[in-house]
């Protein structure tokens, strides 16, 4: 029962958007965990739930996978399969402490919350698929401003543990907390926003299939796509491509700068390359215009554990002389030196971000100074084309909601989109598809108690929570054996 309460809660996850169904799957497991009768029987119900939730959200892990299925398609079970169950120990552990409270389903909503702070920090970091997400693209989202995505996962927990706290009189309570919550998302939204900026960007979507992309025999052909879709109808005032977009290198094809400022008669082009310095490679955003001179550079600084870089490979080549694993022998990349805000001019300034970047809401309002605009490029080719991008994108959507900044998305096969400075999609590409897209850099807000005060007033919030699920009178369960006379 747990593992599928869990499964069913993550219907709320894009592109599902079931966020009725986590709800009720949450309030179904609270009730579970408030009838469990020792902490063994806590921890694997929490486990299990987790595990559900996980494997099910997740599910787009197998599919790098499955883009050379002969060489590593029997890694995919295994892959999924242990992401799910180590990912569920988070849910295990704040079941467990749960039981440590008065209050165990108070206590579960707030050890939930800390724990997905947690998972978004230790080891890298990794908060995809927080519960909060479910209410991404809808008003409620905008309580990101004030706290960011936990603070929508907070009130997610709550509206589900209200009902199993106090019945009828906590279900009307959880419709008040929800209620409230929509009243401020639609008033937010009803806001006037600034007009958007005269010139003209064009975002570049080659449809560049992953399995193909390196191929010598296909390089040409996708490079092509990028160089006749900057030239289509005349060029923009800015053309962005996205995430390694080009399959050469400009320190080994010189000539590829030229061919790419032909096209765009000198315009700027921002455009997704790798690099190479010092024997080490980078995952890079460079701005190439006039004669092909670089004008702004950004190496991506938070890489993908196994997928872009191997933990301790340096280590290893150091200490043992093993190749294979070092980003300094040029077998994996090389991490940027951290946030960076480009001064494009006329254009303003912006901070790019690369592909995984877009999910760390703390290091996104890291930005060493206020940008007017957010600019992610990434080749979301490797999740699939059934969840993995579209939660991706909401992901990214929801920082414009956390900053006040608008965000242009520029991805190889999608999602390809202009989102205002309150997470609204303003223009799309259909995804999958070989196409580009003209608009204009929408206006920016001022910055939101979130760009200005971060997690601070969200854990005092959950230490005054967490204190009252300690001090609070426990409920006695209806099924619960009278009193000893």
């Amino acid at each position: 029962m747990a593992f599928g309460l869990g499964a069913v809660a993550a219907l709320g996850q894009a592109p599902l958007g079931f966020w009725w169904a986590t709800l009720a799957a949450l309030a179904a497991l609270v009730w579970l965990l408030d009838r469990v009768k020792n902490r063994r029987g806590a921890f694997l119900t929490g486990w299990l739930a987790g595990a559900g939730y996980f494997g099910l959200s997740l599910n787009w892990i197998i599919e790098p996978f499955l883009i050379d299925i002969a060489r590593h398609g029997w890694m995919a079970p295994f892959a999924v399969v242990l992401l799910a169950f180590g990912l569920g120990l988070f849910w295990a552990a704040a079941a467990l402490l749960a039981r440590l409270v008065k209050v165990p389903a108070l206590g579960f909503a707030v050890a939930i919350v800390a724990l997905e702070w947690l998972r978004g920090v230790i080891f890298t970091g990794f908060p995809w698929a927080m519960l909060g997400h479910v209410w991404i693209g809808t008003p409620l989202d905008q309580l990101a401003a004030l706290g960011g995505p936990s603070v929508l996962s907070l009130i997610t927990l709550l509206g589900a543990a209200l009902p199993v706290l106090w019945r009828w009189p906590g279900a009307a309570g959880s419709a008040v907390l929800l209620a409230a919550g929509l009243g401020f998302g639609l008033w937010r939204l009803a806001q006037p926003l600034p007009e958007p900026g005269d010139l003209t960007l064009r975002l570049v979507q080659p449809n560049a299939e992953q399995s193909v992309k390196w191929e010598a025999a296909r390089a040409q052909e996708f490079f092509d796509r990028l160089l006749t879709l900057t030239a289509r109808g005349g060029p923009a005032d800015l053309t962005i491509w996205p995430e390694t977009a080009v399959p050469y290198m400009l320190e080994y094809s010189p000539e590829v700068a030229d061919m790419v400022v032909a096209v765009s008669g000198g315009r700027p082009v921002a455009l997704g390359i790798q690099r190479e310095e010092a024997g080490r490679f980078y995952n890079s955003l460079r701005v190439l215009e006039g004669e092909g001179e670089q004008t702004a550079l950004y190496d991506k600084a938070h890489l993908v554990p196994f997928g872009e870089y191997i933990p301790f490979g340096d280590l290893a080549y150091d200490w043992f002389g093993l190749r294979a694993f070092a980003a300094q022998a040029g077998n994996t990349y090389s991490a940027g030196p951290g946030p960076q805000v480009l001064d494009l001019g006329r254009f303003g300034k912006v901070l790019p971000l690369i592909c995984y970047e877009a999910i760390f809401p703390r290091e996104v309002n890291a930005m060493p100074e206020r940008a007017d605009w957010m600019l992610q490029i990434t080749n979301d080719a490797w999740f699939g084309v059934w969840t993995g991008p579209f939660q991706h994108f909401d992901q990214a959507r929801l920082r414009a909601v956390e900053q006040g900044l608008p965000l242009i998305r520029v991805a190889n096969t999608g999602v390809t989109a202009v989102v205002d400075a309150r997470g609204r999609v303003i223009q799309e590409l259909p995804f999958a598809t070989m196409d580009a897209l003209d608009t204009r850099i929408p206006g920016a807000l001022p910055p939101t108690p979130y760009a200005r005060w971060g997690d601070g007033p969200l854990v005092l919030l959950l230490a005054g929570l967490a204190l009252l699920a300690m001090i609070g009178r426990r409920r006695v369960p209806i099924d619960a054996p009278p009193p000893a006379v």
